[in-house]
C-alpha cells in the first residue's frame, strides 16, 4: 500500500505541470531588422507590453535578479527550505507578510498561473517548481521569468521594460540599469520609475553595493552605477518601417529581411522629396528596395512623412492598388519577344487608330509613324504599345499579369481589353517591383546565361565548375504583402528576351540628365516610369542585376495634381536610392552563341538575318541585313514586308507620321507598285465625331485626312457617295457632316481607292 501511495505521489508529481506554462498569454508583435535590431513593435491583444520570451537573458540582468532575488538559485531544486524559513520568521515578527521566501523557479509558477498568494497556492507553487527544475535548465527558467515578471504599468517582460524605460535592447543595459529593472518586479505597482523615485534608487544602490561585494562588479563600474540618472516615463518604441511591420504577423516575434542602416536611409531619402513634392500638392510617396538575389524586401517605406499632418498619411500606399500607367509595358514587350511576336527593333505602327472607341494617345499627343519596338518601349509610347498588344492578345496578358503575383486583377481580360496596357488596371507598389525582381532572378536562375563566364561581373562561384549564375533556381522568395511566393519559375522567361528588354530600359532618359556612358561613376539602371490618367499616380520601378527598387508618389487620396508623371516626381527619388545601395559588380551579361546564322542553343537564342531599318527578319529586297541573337520563336515571324523593289516603303498612313521625323526617308517614288497607296489619317474607322461650334452656334466642322504614296497625286473625296471635293499635294478636307452614320471614300487619278466609316454625335 505505501508502495502505491509513493507510486501515486510521483505520478501526480511527474504530472503536476503543465505542457505549456504561460498558455494562453497574448504577446506583443516585435518586428526585427535583418541585423535583429528592433524595427517596431505593436502592442498585445491585453494592453501589456508584453515581447515573445527570448531563449536567453543577458549576463548582467541574471547575475543582478539572481542577487536581488535568489542567491541560492543556481543550486537550489526549485524550493529553498531555508529562504522559506527565513521568511516565515520575519512575516511573525512583523505580524504581516513581509517576505514570501519564494524562489525564482517558485516565481515562474506563480506567474503562470495567476492566482492568489495563499499558504495553499505556495505549496502548489513549491511541488510545481521542483518539477520545472526537472524539466527547463536554470537558464531556460531565468528567461521565462524575465519574459513574464511585471515591470510597472502596462509594461510586462525584461525586453519590453528595456525598450520602454531605457530606448535600447536588454542585451545592451549599462549595470546600473540592469540593476534598476532588476529590482522593479519587487513591487511594480509602487516602485514604477514613473514614481517613488527614491525607494527606487535605495533600493537599485543596494543592490549595486550586494554586487560589489560579491566581486560581480568593480568599484569604478560601482561608483558609474550610482551615478546613473533613473529613467523617466516609458519611451516610444522604434518606428522603422512602420507599415512593414502592420503586415507582419501578429504577436510574434519576426526576423525580417530589412537591412536597418538602409531603410534608416531610405526613409531619409523618401521624405526630403517628398516633403518637395508637397509643396506642389502630391503629398504622399511609397518605396521599396528589394534584394534580386532573395526576392525578400530589404527596405520598406509604406508612405512618406508620418509626422507631416495630411489625409491618408496612415495609408500604407506600397500595398494599396493604384492605377499602373504606363508600368507594365516592359512585361509586354518581353513576352511578346519571347513568342516571336516581334524582334527586338520591330517597327511598330504609331499612328491614329480608334478600336471600338478606344483612341489611344502617346503623351506628347504626337504620332510618329513607325516606331521600332525596343524605343517605343524605352519613349514609353501608348500607341505601339496598343498595337502590341492587340497582337499578342490581352487574355494571353491578363494571364501573364496574374502569373507575375498582381493579385488586384478582380476582372476578366474582356473587361480591361486594351486599357490594360495604359493603367486600365490596378496593381500595388510591392506586387509590381516583386514582378520585376523575378525577371531578374528569372534572368539569372535560367542557367548559365549565354555569354557569361567565370569572370563575369557579378558572378558566383561556390566551387570549381560551378555555373556562372547570381541565382540558383528556387530562390525565388518574396516576404509580403500578400504577393504569390512562385512568382516566374526559372525557364518562365526566355533570357534573350529578357536581355533585350534590360538594354532597352537601360536608354530611357533619366531625370538627373546624366549619360551612364559618358560618366564612368553614374549607376547603370534598367528603369520604367508610369503616369496614370489624370496626373494621379507616379510610378518609377528600376533593376540592377542585384536590386530592385520601386517608387511611388501622388495622394493617397486620390486625387490627381497637373504635372504629376513618373519621371518627375517618382524617377529622382529612384536614382537616389540607387545611390544608397552598393555599386553593382556588372551589367546583366548579353547573352551569346556560336555567331552562325541559324544555329541556337537549348532552344533559347538563335543567329537570324534581320532588316536594319523595319527590324523584320530580313527578306530578299532587305539591303545590307545584320546577324542579331533572337529568342528561338523568332524564327517563325514574317519576313519584312516594308522593302519593294529596292525601296524601304511604308504604308500610307505611317508614311505620312513618318516623314517628319525622318528626314532620309524617300519612300515608295513614282514607280512603286505597293498593295495599299492611300490610306486615311483622320478620322479612324469606326470612330466617333464630335464636331465643334462656332460662337454663332454654327457647326465649325473637322479637318479630315488622308495619305498617299505619290507627293503630286489628285484625290477626290466622296461623303456618303456624294462628291464633296478635290485635294493634291496635301490631302486635307474640311467638313460637317451632319449628325449619324457616314462613309467618307477617296478616289486617285489612277482609280485607287480608300473608305472610312464614322459617326457623328
Amino acid at each position: 500500500m505505501l508502495w502505491g501511495l509513493a507510486g501515486a505521489l510521483l505520478l501526480g508529481w511527474l504530472f503536476c505541470l503543465p505542457r505549456q506554462l504561460f498558455k494562453g498569454t497574448v504577446y506583443s508583435t516585435v518586428v526585427e531588422s535583418a541585423e535583429g535590431e528592433l524595427l517596431g513593435a505593436r502592442i498585445a491583444e491585453d494592453g501589456q507590453w508584453r515581447f515573445p520570451p527570448a531563449d536567453t537573458v543577458p549576463r548582467r540582468f541574471a547575475t543582478a535578479l539572481v542577487q536581488f532575488e535568489d542567491r541560492q538559485f543556481w543550486w537550489h531544486p526549485g524550493v529553498n527550505p531555508a529562504a522559506l524559513v527565513r521568511a516565515a520568521i520575519d512575516n511573525a515578527r512583523a505580524g504581516h507578510v513581509v517576505s514570501g521566501g519564494s524562489t525564482l523557479t517558485m516565481q515562474v509558477i506563480r506567474l503562470s498561473r495567476g492566482k492568489e498568494r495563499t499558504l495553499r497556492q505556495k505549496m502548489i507553487e513549491a511541488v510545481q517548481a521542483t518539477r520545472l527544475e526537472l524539466r527547463c535548465s536554470k537558464r531556460r527558467i531565468l528567461a521565462l521569468y524575465a519574459a513574464h515578471a511585471p515591470f510597472g504599468g502596462n509594461v510586462v517582460g525584461l525586453e519590453a521594460a528595456a525598450w520602454r524605460y531605457f530606448g535600447r535592447p536588454a542585451s545592451e543595459l549599462s549595470w546600473g540599469e540592469a540593476a534598476t529593472l532588476a529590482v522593479l518586479p519587487n513591487a511594480p505597482a509602487s516602485m514604477h520609475p514613473g514614481r517613488n523615485r527614491e525607494q527606487l534608487q535605495e533600493k537599485r544602490n543596494r543592490l549595486l553595493k550586494r554586487l560589489l561585494e560579491h566581486g560581480d562588479i568593480d568599484a569604478d563600474t560601482y561608483e558609474a552605477a550610482l551615478a546613473e540618472e533613473l529613467p523617466d516615463a516609458p519611451l516610444p518604441l522604434p518606428g522603422w518601417a512602420s507599415h512593414y511591420v502592420e503586415h507582419c504577423p501578429r504577436g510574434e516575434r519576426t526576423r525580417t529581411a530589412i537591412r536597418l542602416p538602409l531603410q534608416k536611409a531610405v526613409e531619409s531619402a523618401v521624405n526630403l522629396r517628398s516633403d518637395d513634392l508637397a509643396r506642389e500638392g502630391v503629398a504622399d510617396m511609397a518605396a521599396l528596395v528589394i534584394d534580386n538575389r532573395s526576392g525578400e524586401v530589404v527596405a520598406y517605406v509604406g508612405n512618406s512623412s508620418p509626422e507631416r499632418e495630411r489625409p491618408g498619411k496612415e495609408v500604407d500606399v506600397a500595398a494599396s492598388a493604384r492605377s499602373t500607367g504606363s508600368i507594365l509595358k516592359p512585361f509586354l514587350y518581353a513576352a511578346a519577344l519571347q513568342e516571336g511576336v516581334i524582334l527586338p527593333r520591330t517597327l511598330l505602327p504609331d499612328v491614329p487608330v480608334n478600336l471600338g472607341g478606344f483612341a489611344p494617345q502617346n503623351f506628347d499627343r504626337q504620332f510618329y509613324g513607325a516606331v521600332p519596338a525596343s524605343e517605343a518601349l524605352a519613349r514609353s509610347l501608348n500607341v505601339p504599345s496598343v498595337f502590341l498588344l492587340r497582337e499578342y492578345g490581352v487574355p494571353k496578358f491578363h494571364a501573364l499579369l496574374q502569373k507575375a503575383g498582381l493579385t488586384t486583377l478582380g476582372h476578366d481580360a474582356a473587361w480591361y481589353g486594351l486599357s490594360l496596357i495604359l493603367g486600365g488596371a490596378e496593381a500595388r507598389l510591392d506586387q509590381i517591383s516583386a514582378a520585376y525582381s523575378a525577371l531578374v532572378r528569372s534572368y539569372f536562375s535560367s542557367g548559365e546565361p549565354r555569354g557569361a563566364n567565370n569572370d563575369e561581373p557579378g558572378a558566383k562561384n561556390d566551387e570549381p565548375g560551378a555555373k556562372s549564375a547570381l541565382f540558383a533556381p528556387g530562390t525565388a522568395k518574396y516576404s509580403g504583402r500578400g504577393a504569390k511566393s512562385s512568382l516566374f519559375a526559372p525557364g518562365d522567361w526566355n533570357p534573350v528576351a529578357l536581355w533585350y528588354m534590360f538594354e532597352a530600359l537601360k536608354e530611357v532618359n533619366r531625370p538627373d540628365e546624366l549619360d551612364w556612358r559618358l560618366i564612368r561613376s553614374v549607376r547603370k539602371a534598367a528603369w520604367k516610369t508610369g503616369t496614370s490618367y489624370g496626373f494621379r499616380d507616379a510610378w518609377a520601378v528600376g533593376m540592377t542585376p542585384e536590386y530592385t527598387i520601386g517608387v511611388w508618389a501622388g495622394n493617397a487620396e486620390g486625387h490627381g495634381v497637373p504635372g504629376l508623371t513618373g519621371a518627375r516626381a517618382a524617377g529622382p527619388v529612384l536614382f537616389d536610392l540607387l545611390n544608397l545601395l552598393p555599386a553593382s559588380e556588372g551589367w546583366f551579361p548579353e547573352p551569346s552563341a556560336s555567331k552562325k546564322t541559324g544555329e541556337s542553343l537549348d532552344a533559347e537564342g538563335v543567329w537570324a538575318s534581320v532588316c536594319r531599318e523595319s527590324g523584320y527578319l530580313a527578306g530578299p529586297d532587305c539591303p545590307d541585313p545584320e546577324d542579331i541573337l533572337i529568342p528561338s520563336a523568332g524564327e517563325e515571324t514574317d519576313p519584312c514586308p516594308y522593302h519593294k523593289n529596292g525601296n524601304f516603303v511604308l504604308p500610307p498612313a505611317m508614311e505620312w507620321f513618318y516623314k517628319p521625323h525622318h528626314p532620309e526617308y524617300t519612300g515608295a517614288g513614282e514607280t512603286a507598285s505597293t498593295d495599299t497607296v492611300i490610306q486615311f489619317i483622320y478620322p479612324s474607322p469606326g470612330s466617333t465625331l464630335y464636331l465643334p461650334r462656332q460662337m454663332s452656334g454654327e457647326v465649325e466642322g473637322a479637318v479630315f485626312r488622308a495619305a498617299h504614296h505619290k507627293a503630286d497625286a489628285t484625290l477626290w473625296w466622296h461623303l456618303d457617295q456624294t462628291y464633296v471635293g478635290e485635294t493634291r499635294f496635301i490631302h486635307e478636307l474640311r467638313l460637317a457632316p451632319a449628325p449619324g452614320k457616314h462613309s467618307l471614300t477617296v478616289v486617285d487619278d489612277e482609280g485607287n481607292t480608300a473608305s472610312v466609316s464614322f459617326t457623328v454625335q
